[in-house]
């Protein structure tokens, strides 16, 4: 579907998009019985027409990066829009990588026999038709379309504005790839038009999507969470966090914390508090302060924070302990330990992801234990938390909520599972 095409719908949206939830509903009945090979040559051959396809990818990432920046719209949301070799790179690793991951379709587990003679067990089955909304990010498409399409799922997708060039570019890589593959072309759909109604139209499918995932920033995923009737698997915003307790080697305290911080300013799993404790702070805190200086970190502090350098870290206010940042900014509270640090944590934070370092097994597993985050990590950057770096293949996102799925979301998170029973002519007495 070219870029144009949509203006025919113009005057109607909401037929526009009743006819793309209709369509997906019917691939999706067909995608729910697809063999595993099927569903993997279809994410090879997309692959194939990205790599063939490129200099075309980039053009039209281009014009939309000109226009972002004649609206004046921030370097972090440039960041996430720019597409460049190395990410197309990542695209068609990340789609090569869902290929070769295990098909959860179909699997079942927990067999096991019932006094009666009956075994009963579980087995996994695609969501139905999965609408993603989304904001910047063009890569999205790709990891979106490739997780529903390997969970035997349908997916509509909604790019943001800024990135329709982009997005239709890709999606056109998507559409010949599906055809060369033998497998129907509504499997993957990407809404074609820019106007902010679609998404209402699209969040009262609920006879034909049967859950949303929005990816963006907090305000728009608060807006599809309070719109929609249709269940939502979200995260509102990455509160991260480190904290450097009392035992942690500090080298390993400093690389960690200098690359969950600055090694990409505008991703949710990027840390936006340091707690350090105040035991260690003296031998952290001068070389810290220096190596964020080094990388144009601005820093806001607590008063003991501050004490460190009053030139160089800015007083923290309450919002800032809330606050996701999404750029080159670092907020730093010095605490009494362990203790203060989950308390923070807990009281501040997301949900999201968050790490100690420490040399102290007790410390760690109680920080493991008590941190009520759907990642916590132990010596180890938060940039870790996504589906890529767990193995996932690309992810579909990273939920805070506690149903259905937590934490990054890949293959498993976009499938149900129902009970099966395997009887031998059993009848119940």
């Amino acid at each position: 579907m070219s870029v144009a095409l949509h203006k025919e719908h113009s005057s109607d949206l909401g037929k526009y998009m009743s006819e793309l939830g209709q369509a997906a509903r019917a691939a999706a009945a067909e995608l729910a019985h697809a063999e595993p090979q099927h569903k993997n040559a279809a994410l090879l051959q997309i692959a194939a027409v990205l790599d063939q396809r490129r200099d075309f990818i980039l053009q039209e990432n281009l014009r939309d990066l000109t226009a972002a920046r004649e609206r004046k719209l921030s370097s972090a949301m440039l960041e996430r829009l720019e597409l460049n070799p190395a990410r197309i790179d990542a695209m068609i690793e990340g789609l090569q990588q869902v290929a070769n991951l295990a098909d959860p379709v179909g699997e079942i587990s927990e067999l096991r026999y019932r006094p009666s003679g009956i075994q009963v067990g579980k087995m996994r089955v695609p969501l139905g038709v999965i609408g993603i909304i989304y904001e910047s990010r063009p890569n999205v498409t790709i990891d979106a379309a490739a997780l529903c399409l390997k969970s035997g799922n349908a997916s509509i997708l909604r790019g943001g504005k800024e990135a329709l060039h982009s997005n239709q570019a890709i999606y056109q890589c998507i559409q010949q790839g599906l055809q060369q593959a033998g497998l129907v072309a509504s499997a993957v759909q990407v809404v074609n038009t820019t106007d902010r109604e679609a998404v209402t139209h699209m969040l009262k499918l609920h006879d034909c999507i049967d859950v949303i995932i929005p990816r963006g920033g907090k305000s728009l995923i608060e807006r599809i969470v309070n719109a929609s009737i249709i269940p939502v698997i979200k995260h509102l915003d990455g509160v991260c966090h480190v904290y450097i307790d009392d035992q942690a080697d500090p080298k390993k305290a400093l690389d960690i914390a200098l690359n969950a911080k600055t090694r990409r300013y505008g991703v949710c799993n990027a840390m936006e508090t340091l707690l350090v404790a105040q035991a260690i702070a003296a031998r952290v805190m001068p070389e810290l302060i220096q190596l964020m200086a080094d990388k144009g970190v601005e820093l806001r502090g607590c008063e003991r924070a501050c004490g460190f350098d009053a030139v160089r870290i800015n007083p923290a206010s309450e919002d800032d302990w809330y606050t996701e940042y999404l750029a080159p900014i670092l907020s730093i509270r010095i605490v009494d330990g362990l203790e203060q640090a989950i308390e923070h944590i807990n009281h501040y934070g997301s949900q999201h992801t968050d790490a100690i370092v420490s040399e102290n097994y007790g410390h760690t597993r109680e920080f493991l234990r008590r941190v009520d985050s759907s990642s916590v990590m132990v010596n180890a950057s938060t940039g870790f938390a996504d589906g890529f770096e767990y193995g996932l293949g690309a992810e579909i996102g990273i939920s805070t909520d506690k149903l259905h799925a937590r934490g990054p979301v890949g293959l498993e998170g976009l499938t149900s599972q129902k009970y099966v029973v395997l009887g031998d002519g059993n009848i119940r007495e």
